[in-house]
């Protein structure tokens, strides 16, 4: 009865099955507790019950005849597991998954009676104890690892007793101490992710483990080169990002040709884009930002023909932008180049991009205008698919970016295939906006700012319906604010400050809203709500609050100067 859209509470008349040796009634929507008379079924050597809306607490008593047990899976329910330290189980079983029930915070110690268990998953069990020395000792035969999301604490030991392991998840706990050496040749995934271990990772990784496909090592403190042996593994994905990683890449990726993501962001990592990275055919995802990698982008990377994402931001890259890009990465989702050093005009043939959903430019020092092509981006013209996916190829790696919307740095996973993505600000782009940029009725994130652009914002603005956050500040853009942007019913965030813009600023709908008058500030010949200058046409109090509106606008600019940040956001709809 799994998956058969079952609702509703678990009947007492279940325990009057006694011959029952197998009950799974998983993926549903049943709710409620489990019955006591669940614990009637004595025969019972399988009891699936994962993916439901069951709630409540579990005791002994329940399990207490369950002697013939062998499969036991309560996950992604909402229970309450009531086991004393002391409990002494009736069954030996070889699947044990609690996942997402609460068992914590102490670690469980009737685990020790175990002794058949070969699947083991505890994830986001509440357990905020350190692992005792008997668990290592006594599960050396495990298959099967899964202890992540806790807040388990203390170090590793070393697990080249555990020959039989596929599967070794760890991340996000509080795990501390040097990496753990393994030997086993079946282990095809361990991650050790967002934990505290230290110290340099293990130059023969590669060879204890010579079948691993998922790596994941970020978000710790380890330190020390990149070892050459990593280069000789055929992983999916290679993930050791967020940690103090120093040295240049090394030039060895020729042996690893079935690698889809490669992440190393976030490092101390120098030197150049290794050639060999483009040996890697089938690689979709590179991570290289927040490092300090430096010199031309490099051609080789053209040969990456199915990257779907490009992060090469926060480095100090130098050169032009290279119009390879639009000839040969036409599978681009996401390319971020931002807060380099690159110089000249934007290809216009980056608009051959036809799957770009995030085009993020940024802090270079890009000049010329902003292409009129811009408007073919066709991933842009429509809403992002909540079931979309970044990567075409399935991985257990979860794509992420940190992308600046509403004014702050946001850091997306789950929801990035909705984020619909432009941002050149910060450059020396010049000439007018282009009128082309509104047929890009996906759009969530607009950010031309601070460069020297010139003209009026066009009246089709009001066509960005998903808009949510819009940044023209900074620039030399000149007369009214058009009315229909009152009718972007999503916007929170709204910089039109330190331009050149003039008339009445309009009022209505989701412009309400916006009541901080810095978002319009350092525009001498705007007037009326929210700030304090009046408009001429203005009936009441005309010339009065004119000049006080000037002395204000004056008195907040001696007070403040150039050191104001002119943030605002709304309590509006949006993805933060």
């Amino acid at each position: 009865m799994r998956n058969t859209q079952l609702d509703g509470y678990l009947p007492d008349w279940l325990g009057d099955f006694r011959k029952l040796k197998y009950l799974d009634l998983s993926g549903n929507s049943i709710s409620g507790p489990v019955p006591a008379s669940l614990g009637r079924l004595a025969e019972l050597v399988g009891l699936f019950l994962e993916g439901n809306f069951l709630e409540g607490v579990m005791s002994e008593e329940q399990f207490a005849n369950f002697t013939k047990l062998k499969y036991l899976d309560l996950s992604q329910n909402q229970l309450i597991l009531n086991l004393t330290s002391d409990w002494i189980p009736p069954f030996q079983l070889y699947y044990l998954n609690f996942g997402s029930c609460k068992l914590g915070p102490r670690f469980p110690a009737w685990l020790r009676m175990q002794k058949n268990i070969t699947d083991l998953e505890m994830s986001s069990t509440e357990i905020s104890d350190a692992i005792p020395d008997w668990f290592w000792r006594s599960f050396s035969q495990i298959f099967w690892l899964d202890i992540s999301s806790n807040g388990i604490t203390g170090s590793v030991p070393d697990i080249t007793d555990f020959i039989n392991l596929d599967y070794f998840n760890l991340s996000s706990n509080h795990f501390e101490g040097p990496l753990p050496n393994f030997n086993s040749s079946r282990l095809w995934l361990l991650d050790l992710s967002n934990n505290s271990f230290s110290g340099a990772v293990h130059r023969d990784i590669g060879k204890s483990m010579p079948n691993l496909e998922y790596l994941s090592l970020s978000t710790n403190n380890l330190s020390g080169e990149i070892p050459l042996s990593l280069c000789h593994l055929r992983y999916d994905a290679l993930d050791l990002s967020k940690n103090l990683l120093l040295g240049e890449l090394p030039d060895c990726w020729n042996h690893s040709s079935p690698i889809i993501v490669m992440d190393f962001s976030s490092n101390n990592l120098s030197g150049s884009v290794p050639p060999s990275i483009c040996s890697l055919r089938f690689l979709e995802s590179l991570h290289l930002s927040n490092n300090n990698l430096s010199g031309e982008l490099p051609s080789s990377l053209k040969s990456c023909a199915r990257l779907n994402t490009l992060d090469l931001g926060q480095n100090r890259f130098t050169g032009e932008i290279p119009t390879w890009i639009g000839e040969s990465l036409l599978s681009l989702k996401i390319l971020r180049l931002r807060s380099n050093k690159l110089v000249g005009n934007i290809p216009p043939n980056l608009s051959r991009l036809m799957a770009l959903q995030i085009l993020d430019l940024a802090s270079n020092n890009l000049s010329g205008t902003i292409p009129s092509s811009f408007g073919n981006f066709t991933a842009m013209k429509v809403s992002g698919e909540m079931n979309g996916t970044i990567l075409k190829n399935n991985t257990h790696y979860n794509e992420n970016m940190q992308v600046i919307i509403k004014g702050i740095y946001i850091e997306y996973a789950i929801l990035l295939p909705l984020v619909i993505v432009m941002d050149l600000s910060n450059n020396n782009l010049s000439g007018m906006i282009p009128e082309e940029l509104t047929s890009l009725f996906g759009l969530v994130s607009l950010n031309l700012s601070g460069n020297h652009l010139t003209g009026e914002i066009t009246e089709k603005i009001g066509a960005l319906q998903q808009l949510e956050s819009l940044d023209l500040s900074k620039n030399n853009l000149f007369g009214g604010i058009p009315s229909s942007i009152i009718g972007l019913t999503f916007l929170s965030y709204l910089n039109l400050s330190y331009n050149n813009l003039s008339g009445r600023v309009p009022i209505g709908n989701q412009l309400q809203t916006f009541i901080d008058p810095s978002i319009y500030i350092g525009n001498p010949d705007l007037c009326g709500f929210p700030l304090s200058q009046k408009c001429k046409d203005d009936k009441t109090n005309q010339g009065l609050n004119a000049v006080g509106g000037d002395e204000q606008n004056d008195n907040t600019m001696d007070e403040e100067g150039s050191e104001m940040k002119w943030l605002y956001m709304s309590m509006g709809p949006g993805f933060a």
